[in-house]
Order: C-alpha cells, then structure tokens, then sequence
C-alpha cells in the first residue's frame, strides 16, 4: 500500500535529462492523486515554475540541493514585514538519480522525497556574541603577517611565541607581546587564557623584535583565536570549539583560509541545543559513590563535566558530535538535532515508500552531511554512484546513532545497515564502536550468521563503493512499522523482542560484552544484611524494597548496570553480569531476599530484621563498655523512640540539659567575707557552686 508523503507541493527536475523521472510513477509511489510535472531546468529557463509555487503560499519541498541559493533569492520576500516562505531541500540527483542503472532509480528518488517531507520538531538555540575582539597566537613572520592583516577588519593582538624570524613592522598596527598559553578556556566570545614569559615588545626594537618584563601567570580574554603556533590544539576536539581556529602555519592556503573564517566571525550567532540532558535517570552517581562516566569519557570537547549524582554539559562549547547521546545507557543525554524519534521516523518512511514504489534489498547508508556528503557526491560525479538499493540517510553527526537506532534498522527491513564515518575522528569513534560491538552480540545470540552492521571509516569514494558492491544479498531479518517511541531503552527492547521472534531459534538469555548497558546484580544473599543500601543509591529503581517489611527485589529489564550499587553495598556482596533477558519475566520484579522483621520489646514495633539485631545483640553485649549489662543490651532491641523514652526514664535523657547553677547574690558575697574573717580562709571558699 502506497504511503501518502507529508502534505507539501513539490518540484522535481531532471536536471537537463540527466536523470530519467518518470512524474506519473512517482506520483503513484508518493501517493498523490495526480501525475506529477518534471522539470527540465527548473533553476533557469523553468524558474517561472519556481516563482509561481513560492506566490501560493504552500509549504515547498524542493528536488534540488545545488541551487538552494538561487532559489532562495527568487524567494526572498521585497517587504522585511512578510514571512520568508517554508521551503525544504533535498538532494535525489548524486544520491539516487546519478548511478549506474538510472531506470531503476524511480523507488529510491521517491523514499528520499518522503523522508525529506518528514516534519521534524525544531532544536532549541543559544546566542552566541563576538565583537572581534582577536588573539592571534603563533611564531615568526607567518603569525605578524596574518595578524597585521586580520586587523583590518578586527580588533587583534598578537601573542609570539617564538619571535626569532618575525621583522620589526615599521607600524605598529597590532599590539605584540611574547609568551606561550599554558591554559586556555571557554568559547566563541568567551575565551579566556593564562600566559607564561608574558612581555610586551620594545617600541626601540631595531634589527629584531626585543621585550621586556616578562611575568608568568598573565590572564587576557577575547572573543576570538586564531592559533598559528603549529603546535598541538589549545583544545580537544578543537574543530568542534566555536571562535577557535588552528592552521598549519607551513600551509598558506591553509591560514589564507583560516583569516576567511574567522574575520565573519564578528555579530550575534545561534547555535543548536544539541543535547538534552534529563538529570533525573542519569546514572553518574549516588551520594559520592561512582556509577556511570560513559558521556564524560567519550566527549571530545570536554563540554560535559560532573555536577554532584549527575553532570552539566555547557552547551556553548558542546560540538553536537552526539557521542554522549549515542552511549548513555538510560537515555538521560538524549541528542536533538535531530530527536531519536525523528531520525527513526524519517527512516520508517523512507523505507516503507521504498518498497511500496517496488524497491527491494534495501541498504540503508548512514552519513552526516558534511563529509559524507561530499563522498557520495564524489562518487556520482565521478563514478557509478549509489547502488540503486542503498538508501541514504543524513543526519548532523553518525556519531550520534546508537545500538537501538542500528537494530531499528533491521526490524524494519533493511538487509544490511552501513554506517559512513569521517575519515579524521578517530576520537569520536569509539562510541560508533562501542554501539556496532554491542548490536553484533545481539545478533550474534539471536543466530544470525551473516553480517549486517558495517562501519566504513572513510572520505575515498572508492573504499565506499568498494564497501557498498562487496554487500552479501541476504533477507530481511523483520519487516516491521517502527513505534513513535523517543525513550532509548523502550525502543531498544522493542527492536529486540522484534528481532527475537523473528529468529530461526528465539533466545531466552544472551550473554553480552562486559560494559554493555544491560544484566543483571548477582547478590550474595548469605552475606546481605538488607541494610538496602543498594535501593537508595540505584538511579534506575532496578533494586527496590517493600516498605511492609524487610524485603530486596530486583527488576532485570531496569538495570542499566552502572555499578553504584556495587560501590555502595558495605557487605561487597554485590556483583554484575552483563546479559540480556529476552522474556516477560525481565520486566516483573524478582524477589532477592527477604527476613522476618525484629519486634521492638518495648512496644512491639517491626524495625530493621531479626537476624540483625540478633546479631548485633551477640557481638555486643558484655563486650562492649556502653552494653556491659542486660538493661543497657535491651536498648538494641527498641526502636528509636522506646530507646529515647527508656533513657529518659531512667534519668539519661540525652535531650536534658546540665542543672542549671544557683543565683549568686550580694549577700551570699558578705556573708562569705564574714565567714573568710572569722576563719582566716578565702572568701571562695564559702561560695556555693
């Protein structure tokens, strides 16, 4: 059954017959009633066209990328107080038209459409502000250079840190100082940095710049840095860090196009909310004790830091890289540029139109937009393209699919799942491996033998398609509508039980890799004392007491193995075990441990458990000076208040203060003088205290 693609009008050119659009067939693959135009050269001699469908007023779903500009201008309302009109651009030419076998290209032009028109809800945004302020930071006659030229658009120091090729200017048109940064901090228009050897230049410098009272320690900010020093990044994942740009001081091209940059980074600039974070499942930690440290140790810019039992991730330096989002195991750090339920939606109904329009054996190709846009791009213009079957999916950063989005995948029917990584972030992959490693030992538990999880790490067109042609033909594992889901662990469990019943033999248990977000506590219940430490300090309410009686239940399908109730438990008689509990009984508590309930003597009152009181009662009484006889030991076995009103009866209320001493008045004075006469002794003496 045809899917109707999401009410938009649409305008599709073959782009001067190079790629063959039949309109009548793809209006029956979108579900549109009537057949569809196909323009030959919509961005030229066809822009009437274009003009036409801005003036109804509909939102616009556009089949071209390249002309995106063009476009825009003719769409440019003449009046500032009317709307800019809603157009969305999609590419179909290099990731669908332009291959190898174009007349069978007709399903895959028609999915891209439909996913293009998926709405999708809107990141929020920060205000980033940058008046030019400028640090240029370099060595020799490269670093003056490009400082004394970025002065002419920004307001620029230069900081040596070696000065011994750098010529005295015969203007000085930018300050200069010499120095190295030994801490740098913050972002577009809020760095901040510490110097050492920190001296200002000698204005008699004559043969060779020469300064003059250097200090360590100086602090400056500025809203901008250039660095030119050639040397190691003053940040970790410095590509990611608004406002800070590092070029290769021996590459003109290199700073010739850093100066671009970073002198149109002056004004107020919105930046995307790329993450939300919900501290209320976050797993970090308990009371001081340790749990889970996997965002903190997988982002490259440091963005993320602790914040008591959870963290703070500082959004101005957050390079949407969505590593974070990819390994949280309960979903706290949730990417949003765009949502997980987005993603999966737009590659539910990419699919379904795929094979609604007779597409079949379906890839889906996971890339982000930049650098694996521009290989598969390289790969239409200079090569076959796109395998007819491989369907393309753009998101922000690859970086941010996790194992739930690649078993996602399968359910709903693709045959393989190849994810496109840039072939410089070497520091972002461990996520993306951490995410195939795990996914595979699902699959390999289920029983599936041939390999469906690929991650091709590469910008060369011709590693991609050697990668996409060398794809074994297999079947679809299930074929299944994905649920409108967002919770992390919700669709992951789904997608496996999908998978599960869909395997030759369904599993019941499936050993996975130590670290994996999912088992089971294994509890000594000899050495248990149900102090139930443990019920307190787990963030996911995977332990759980009864609050009726002393009792410790655990529930399988919550524990997201953090390891906070190991740290906690003061008996060590907690461990984990990493697995996945494919059946319903997974979800139910399973009762632990439980005792019969010490009645206080008193009053009767259950509180803590027999077993130890009893206990605390042998190691006691008699042996220890404050319970070295039977009515001292008796307070052990009362709750709080008995023991509180038993002390009081007995004259040591721990609540009663000191008597209160008596009134000295003038005449308890004489009469101690009288008596000090009479004997020869101090007055004092006849005091009372």
């Amino acid at each position: 059954m045809n899917r109707p693609m999401p009410p938009r009008k649409l305008l599709v050119c073959n782009c001067q017959g190079s790629m063959e659009i039949d309109g009548k067939a793809l209006a029956r693959a979108l579900g549109a009633g009537e057949p569809l135009p196909v323009a030959r050269e919509l961005c030229r001699s066809q822009m009437a066209l274009f003009e036409q469908a801005v003036l109804g007023g509909e939102p616009l779903l556009v089949a071209c990328t390249q002309e995106a500009p063009l476009f825009d201008e003719f769409a440019t309302p003449p009046d500032d107080d009317q709307a800019a009109p809603d157009i969305t651009y999609t590419n179909i030419r290099e990731r669908a038209g332009w291959c190898a076998d174009k007349s069978k290209a007709l399903p895959k032009m028609a999915a891209l459409l439909a996913e293009a028109a998926v709405p999708g809800r809107p990141t929020g945004l920060m205000t980033l502000k940058s008046e030019g302020v400028t640090l240029v930071y370099g060595s020799g006659q490269v670093a003056l250079d490009a400082a004394r030229e970025l002065s002419r658009r920004l307001s620029v120091s230069l900081l040596l840190s070696d000065s011994d090729e750098a010529l005295p200017p015969a203007i000085m048109t930018v300050p200069i100082h010499k120095g190295r940064i030994r801490k740098a901090s913050g972002h577009l228009g809020a760095f901040a940095i510490e110097v050492d050897g920190y001296a200002p230049v000698l204005p008699s410098s004559r043969g060779t710049l020469e300064f003059a009272m250097a200090r360590d320690g100086a602090r400056s900010d500025c809203d901008l840095i250039l660095d030119l020093s050639g040397g190691a990044p003053l940040f970790s994942g410095h590509e990611h860090r608004d406002g800070y740009l590092w070029a290769d001081p021996a590459s003109p091209v290199a700073v010739a196009q850093a100066l671009l940059r970073i002198s149109d980074l002056v004004g107020e600039f919105e930046k995307p909310l790329y993450v939300g974070y919900d501290a209320g499942i976050c797993a970090h930690s308990r009371s001081g004790r340790p749990g889970c440290n996997r965002c903190l140790d997988v982002c490259p810019t440091g963005a993320i830091s602790p914040d008591g039992d959870g963290v703070t991730i500082k959004s101005s330096i957050c390079g949407g890289c969505g590593n974070c989002s990819a390994v949280c195991p309960t979903g706290a750090v949730s990417y949003a540029y765009p949502t997980r339920q987005d993603a999966l939606q737009r590659l539910d109904v990419m699919l379904s139109t795929y094979l609604a329009a007779g597409g079949s054996a379906p890839v889906l190709l996971v890339h982000d937009a930049g650098s694996g846009g521009d290989t598969i791009g390289a790969l239409a213009r200079y090569g076959d393209g796109l395998p007819v079957n491989v369907l393309p999916l753009s998101l922000h950063s690859v970086f941010q699919v996790g194992h739930e989005v690649m078993l996602s995948a399968l359910v709903a029917g693709f045959e393989h799942v190849v994810v496109l990584a840039p072939a410089n972030r070497a520091e972002d992959m461990p996520s993306l491996t951490e995410a195939a490693t795990l996914t595979q030992a699902f699959l390999t538990a289920m029983g599936t033998a041939d390999r469906r999880l690929h991650v091709v790490e590469t910008a060369d067109p011709d590693v991609l398609a050697e990668a996409l042609t060398g794809l074994s033909r297999v079947s679809a594992l299930a074929r299944r509508r994905l649920p409108q889901l967002d919770n992390k662990r919700e669709i992951a469990r789904w997608a496996l039980s999908a998978l599960n019943e869909a395997a030759a033999t369904p599993q019941t248990v499936a050993p996975l890799p130590s670290g994996s977000p999912y088992g089971r506590t294994l509890i000594d219940t000899e050495s248990c004392t149900l102090c139930l430490a443990c019920v307190g300090a787990c963030p996911a309410n995977a332990l759980r007491d009864n609050p009726e009686r002393p009792e410790l239940t655990f529930t399988e399908a919550a524990c997201v193995q953090c390891g906070i109730c190991v740290a906690t438990c003061p008996e060590k008689a907690i461990a984990l075990e990493p697995r996945y509990d494919f059946t319903p009984a997974a979800l139910s508590p399973v009762h632990v441990k439980s005792e019969e309930p010490f009645a206080c003597i008193r009053c009767s009152k259950p509180f803590g458990t027999k077993s130890a009181i009893e206990r605390v009662v042998q190691k006691l009484e008699g042996k220890h000076w404050m319970f070295a006889g039977t009515a001292q030991s008796k307070l052990i076995q009362m709750c709080d208040t008995c023991r509180v009103v038993t002390l009081a009866e007995e004259g040591s209320d721990p609540f009663t203060s000191g008597k209160r001493p008596r009134i000295r008045t003038t005449d308890d004075y004489a009469a101690a003088e009288e008596q000090a006469r009479k004997t020869g002794r101090k007055p004092e003496d006849f005091l009372d205290d």
